[in-house]
């Protein structure tokens, strides 16, 4: 196991630099100057341009500042917001509290009701909970993100008046609930949907049969052999959807107005502050990067047939 990890912390080296190289160049490759567009209208002397250039290091060829920005990435520099002229480390410390909270209810939500529905309707497959599941599905996936958002903003905000509509900067956690289940809901439906066809699958297999032939009680045999393999498609999903939660959603924190990393990024393009953007991704990618290695290990657990070598 040990050398396994090892090697996977050596695959992901240059995951991580192809990533993070792509978006790089991706930022500074779009067209307008960030150092010019903080004088808006007012007419500034090309001499203070260059010089804030020169101090924030965008004279430099775009490799070289790459080879910079991974350099001082080792030392924890994500680099200098150029608006505020704050460590980016800073902006997305502020920033990244919020979506971690949105992200524990929304991921928690999304396992405990979508594994739920999914092993219900799995247990009785073509029955009238198992359409039902599959037509709900069917509507999460359909809806836009900013349709049940603001549907859901005018049932439970403005006409039952059971939550506020707008998370306010002094956010709790019961102001997150609404819009985490709004963020979650679409990774429901593709669990609950991916958990009852693993389970609807397993439940014909020979293993279930012989279960079944033996006498072994049925709850044993859901819970201990079904559900073991039947999560194994589930968690590779959970894994890759936990790295997309973390990394905000920007149409539901516009929606509910939290102030994560997905209005962090919004505004950084809106500004086109290019080292915002890619100090968010880079933190981003080492998430993604994190929860595939966890979910790798996990099916070591799931499935003792799986053994790493």
């Amino acid at each position: 196991m040990g050398r396994y990890v090892a090697r996977r912390l050596l695959q992901m080296i240059p995951v991580f630099i192809g990533s993070t190289l792509l978006i790089f160049m991706m930022m500074y490759a779009l067209p307008g100057d960030p150092v010019r567009a903080l004088a808006g209208e007012q007419h500034v002397d090309q001499a203070q341009i260059d010089s804030l250039k020169q101090q924030l290091g965008l004279d430099k060829p775009i490799l070289m500042q790459y080879v910079i920005y991974l350099g001082n990435l080792l030392q924890g520099d994500f680099g200098t917001q150029i608006a505020s002229q704050r460590p980016i480390a800073e902006v997305i410390a502020d920033a990244y509290p919020v979506t971690i909270q949105l992200t524990f209810f929304a991921f928690t939500f999304t396992v405990i009701a979508g594994i739920t529905l999914g092993v219900l309707a799995g247990l009785k497959p073509e029955s009238l909970r198992d359409r039902g599941l599959l037509l709900l599905t069917l509507l999460l996936i359909s809806v836009p993100s900013f349709v049940l958002g603001r549907l859901s903003q005018y049932f439970f905000a403005f006409q039952l008046g059971i939550v506020e509509p707008n998370v306010s900067l002094q956010e709790n956690w019961t102001e997150l609930l609404l819009p985490a289940s709004v963020l979650a809901a679409l990774s429901l439906a593709y669990v609950a949907r991916l958990t009852r066809t693993s389970v609807a699958e397993n439940l014909r297999s020979d293993y279930i049969r012989t279960a079944v032939a033996k006498g072994l009680p049925r709850r044993r045999i859901v819970t201990v052999h079904l559900m073991r393999n039947s999560m194994i498609p589930v968690v590779t999903f959970l894994g890759a959807d936990l790295g997309t939660l973390m990394s905000g959603a920007v149409v539901t924190e516009g929606i509910f107005n939290v102030k994560g990393i997905g209005s962090l990024v919004f505004e950084a393009l809106r500004r086109r502050e290019g080292a915002t953007v890619v100090g968010v991704v880079t933190l981003i990618v080492l998430v993604y990067l994190l929860c595939s290695l966890l979910v790798d290990l996990l099916y070591a657990v799931l499935d003792p047939r799986i053994r790493y070598a």
